[in-house]
C-alpha cells in the first residue's frame, strides 16, 4: 500500500503543494525506532541469559563447581551425623559409666549441646544463593567442635580422677565407726524415728551404735579433722572429718577425744571414745555421713569390713522404726 501524500493550498500561488515532513520529526521517528529496538534487544538478551542457550564454558564450569560444592557439603553433613552419633555415645558413657564410677556429677545435656549466643557469627556467609546450606553446616561444625572440647576436658578430669583413684577409695567412708562383730550394736538407723525425749516422730539423720563409755571410735575414711569440740547443739562432744571429694563424717556424744582439729587421720585410726554427752539418753555413738552438703544413709558405706550376709543383717535392724538414742 502506497504511502499517502498530503497537500496544502497555497493562497499566494492559488495552487496545491505537497507537504514535506520536517527533518527533526524524521530524526525523532528514527530515534524512537532505535530506542525501541535497543529495549527489545536488551529484554531478549536478559531472557537468553536465564537459559542455557548462551552459557559460556566458564558458566558451565562454575555450574559444575556449585553442584560439586553441594555434593561435598552433603557428604560433610553425613559425616557430621556419624561424628555426632559417636559423640553422643561417648557422652553417655562419660556420664553414666566413667563419672558414675568415680562418683562425680555428670555434665548436663544443655551444657554439651549449647550453641553460641550474642553476635551473629555467620553474617558474612549470608546473602548468597546457597547461604542456608553453608550457614547450617558451619553452625554444625562449630557446635561439634565445642562438644569435642567439652568432652576432651571431661576426659582429662576422668583421667585425673583415675590417677587419684586410690586416694578417692581411701577417702570414702567404708567401715563401721565402732567394732561390731556380732552386728548387735545398732540401736537406731537412718530415717524417721521416735524422739527419746519428746516421743515425736522426726528425721534421724544418722545411725546410733550402742557401746559402753570408753569404747574406741574409728575414723571411717582418710581425711582431716575439721572439728573436735562441742560447738554443735545436741551433739555434745563431737568430731567432724572432711574426707575430700564431697564427703564429711560426724561422730557425736563422745566422752573423750584422741585427735584435734587440723590433724590428718587414716581409716581405722582411733579418734575418740564413746560417751553420752549432749542430748543423749544413754552411752552410744551417733554417726552421720554427708555427701556434697547433704546427709545420706550411713548404711551404704559399710562395704569395707562386712560380708553380704552381715550387710543384710545390719539393714534389717537399721530399717526398724524404733526409738533413737538422741
Amino acid at each position: 500500500m502506497a504511502k499517502k501524500v498530503k497537500y496544502y493550498f497555497d493562497t499566494e500561488s492559488l495552487a496545491y503543494r505537497k507537504i514535506k515532513p520536517k527533518l527533526s520529526k524524521k530524526l525523532g521517528y528514527i530515534g524512537l525506532f532505535l530506542l525501541a529496538s535497543a529495549l527489545f534487544g536488551f529484554l531478549c538478551f536478559v531472557a537468553l541469559l536465564n537459559t542455557s542457550l548462551l552459557d559460556t564454558p566458564k558458566d558451565r564450569l562454575q555450574a559444575r563447581e556449585i553442584e560439586t560444592m553441594k555434593l561435598r557439603y552433603s557428604i560433610l553433613n553425613k559425616k557430621m551425623d556419624e561424628v555426632d552419633e559417636v559423640l553422643n555415645d561417648v557422652a553417655e558413657r562419660d556420664n553414666n559409666i566413667y563419672r558414675a564410677y568415680f562418683n562425680t556429677s555428670p555434665i548436663p545435656t544443655e551444657q554439651r549441646k549449647a550453641g553460641f549466643g550474642g553476635v551473629n557469627r555467620y553474617k558474612e556467609l549470608e546473602g548468597f544463593n546457597n547461604s542456608d546450606l553453608v550457614v547450617n553446616t558451619s553452625k554444625r561444625v562449630d557446635i561439634i567442635s565445642k562438644e569435642l572440647a567439652i568432652q576432651s576436658k571431661s576426659l582429662d578430669e576422668i583421667l585425673k580422677l583415675a590417677k587419684e583413684k586410690n586416694k578417692l577409695l581411701a577417702a570414702i567412708p567404708a567401715i563401721q565407726p565402732v567394732k561390731n562383730e556380732q552386728m548387735k550394736r545398732i540401736a537406731s538407723g537412718f530415717g524417721y524415728r521416735s524422739d527419746p525425749f519428746t516421743k515425736v516422730r522426726k528425721m534421724h539423720e544418722g545411725m546410733d551404735f550402742t557401746a559402753a563409755t570408753g569404747t574406741p571410735i574409728y575414723a571411717t575414711g582418710d581425711g582431716v579433722v575439721a572439728a573436735a569440740d562441742n560447738s554443735k547443739s545436741g551433739y555434745g562432744n563431737h568430731i567432724e572429718i572432711r574426707h575430700g571429694y564431697g564427703y564429711l563424717t560426724l561422730y557425736g556424744h563422745l566422752s573423750k577425744y584422741k585427735c584435734r582439729a587440723g590433724q590428718k587421720v587414716k581409716r581405722g585410726d582411733i579418734i575418740g571414745y564413746v560417751g553420752s554427752t549432749g542430748r543423749s539418753e544413754a552411752p552410744h555413738l551417733h554417726y552421720e555421713v554427708h555427701k556434697d552438703g547433704k546427709v545420706v544413709n550411713p548404711i551404704n558405706f559399710y562395704y569395707g569390713n562386712i560380708s553380704a550376709a552381715e550387710y543384710v543383717a545390719i539393714s534389717k535392724v537399721a530399717n526398724q522404726e524404733n526409738q533413737s538414742l538422741d
